[in-house]
């Protein structure tokens, strides 16, 4: 999340939030929209406002529906805190679960170290397997953990260097790439699975929620996985061909760096053998739930349900009996991200409260009749999500964006899928500021990037993230969907 550079934006946002919701109560014509659409509004004004300059934390304000909905008659109370047990929440939650018992046996570092060590020691091929890895591991758990766990094995190789006690170009150019290639692969890798980044889930709770399209992990996958890919490519190719080529000759020191991390883990436990059955079971079964449920001609199995199957296996297999060991404790848990479901459980209430008094459907009717190609309107939309999401929280710019882009699909009688899935998207290709992501602030910290540096790489892939994005919902989404 983001932290509001001055103190007095906070102040500022504390009082600002509640007097415009007053105001718009107040000064709303009503023969635009309806009362109970303005009480909307202002909530979501609200709502924005606190956002935007973190007044309160991020989770707090998005338990605001449930006082002012019900205050203002907007939903009854019952109404109003459904959507916080929607089973997109326990989705996440599920794989926020396995994520946490990967970390907590360390087999996402084992994972990583193995990946690694078979780039070889060509600085490129270095750069290389850290962004595959980095990908692959963020698909599953959090991009920020992800960052975390891989910057201090690449500051071993660039320690090699001495990039911190040299002026040689070609070395800090190649720390440099490595460095943005940790956070740029961190942000593509998490849109490869439904579970991988938070505003993934959120625009998977719309779809069901607001037109009634349930989008299974699988058929999720058709699109993650080549995007992606796509994505991580291009911006390989950029960081280490175009921006930052540096002409390092072979780190023959590196693998050694490696060998001494993974002789450090020892050999493989039973709890990672564990967790990794666990994980890669319920993988399988996300994957394959449409052929499992008709193999056993059933419709019972959902992906939040195998989740909860999964998340639940953690806590009641045990590695040791006798002295009460299991693969996971609950104790555990403090790590998980507890305020992103509540986040998911605001936006969702907000955008059935837009939904219920027309709100939506008037934006999508507005800007449909202002006769906009498709093409030019998804350019629009990709841009502003993209870079609006540099200056505020990906998670809560996507749940109140995304309900709009859903409306204006319906109005202009365009699959939801075509606007909304590559908007969603978006939300996640922030390369240019520190404070855009976790991930770029993480490899900041590192002292290895200059400000300009990371905004003229950033302002680059922006650009050719929101064209593949635009070719993607004329071509790709389209064939699958």
């Amino acid at each position: 999340m983001k932290q509001p550079e001055f103190k007095g934006a906070k102040i500022f946002g504390l009082l600002a939030g509640p007097i415009l919701f007053f105001l718009i109560i107040l000064l709303a014509p009503e023969n635009v929209l309806t009362p109970q659409a303005w009480n909307v509004i202002a909530a979501a004004v609200w709502m924005v406002v606190w956002w935007i300059t973190e007044a309160a934390p991020i989770p707090v304000t998005a338990l605001l529906p449930i006082i002012l909905f019900s205050i203002t008659g907007v939903f009854t109370i019952d109404e109003a805190t459904a959507q916080y047990a929607n089973k997109i929440i326990f989705l996440f939650m599920g794989g926020f679960m396995l994520g946490l018992a990967m970390e907590r046996h360390n087999l996402h570092k084992r994972i990583a170290l193995n990946l690694i060590k078979r780039t070889g020691t060509n600085p490129n091929g270095i750069i290389l397997g850290f962004m595959l890895t980095t990908a692959f591991i963020s698909m599953w758990i959090s991009n920020t953990a992800t960052t975390v766990m891989m910057l201090p094995i690449a500051l071993s190789i660039t320690g090699l260097l001495n990039v911190g006690d040299t002026t040689d170009k070609g070395k800090q150019k190649f720390a440099l790439a490595l460095m943005l290639g940790i956070a740029y692969a961190a942000n593509i890798g998490g849109t490869a699975t439904i579970v991988g980044t938070p505003p993934n889930v959120a625009w998977v709770g719309f779809m069901n929620t607001m037109v009634n399209v349930e989008v299974s992990f699988a058929e999720y996958l058709k699109v993650g996985i080549p995007v992606a890919g796509i994505m991580l490519g291009i911006t390989y190719l950029m960081l280490t061909r175009v921006l930052f080529p540096s002409k390092v000759k072979n780190l023959s020191e590196s693998t050694q760096v490696i060998d001494d991390q993974l002789t450090e883990l020892g050999s493989m436990s039973k709890a990672e053998k564990y967790v990794a059955t666990i994980a890669i079971c319920t993988a399988l079964a996300w994957i394959l739930r449409t052929n499992l449920n008709d193999w056993f001609n059933t419709k019972l199995l959902s992906d939040a349900l195998i989740a909860m199957i999964g998340a639940v296996a953690m806590f009641v297999v045990p590695i040791n009996l006798r002295k009460n060991k299991f693969v996971l404790e609950w104790e555990y848990t403090q790590k998980l991200p507890w305020g992103i479901l509540l986040l998911f459980g605001g936006g969702l209430t907000l955008a059935k409260a837009m939904e219920k008094t027309n709100i939506v459907q008037v934006v999508g009717e507005v800007i449909s009749q202002q006769n906009i190609s498709e093409l030019w309107l998804i350019l629009f939309l990709c841009t502003f999500m993209l870079f609006m999401t540099e200056l505020m929280s990906n998670v809560a710019l996507t749940v109140i964006f995304i309900p709009v882009v859903l409306g204006i699909s319906i109005s202009m009688d365009v699959n939801p899928m075509y606007l909304s899935l590559p908007v969603t998207l978006a939300a996640s290709y922030a390369f240019m500021m520190p404070i855009a992501t976790p991930p770029n602030a993480i490899v900041f910290s590192s002292g290895m990037i200059k400000m300009k540096d990371m905004i003229r790489a950033g302002f680059f892939l922006n650009i050719i993230a929101i064209m593949v994005l635009a070719l993607l919902s004329k071509t790709l989404i389209p064939w699958i969907y």
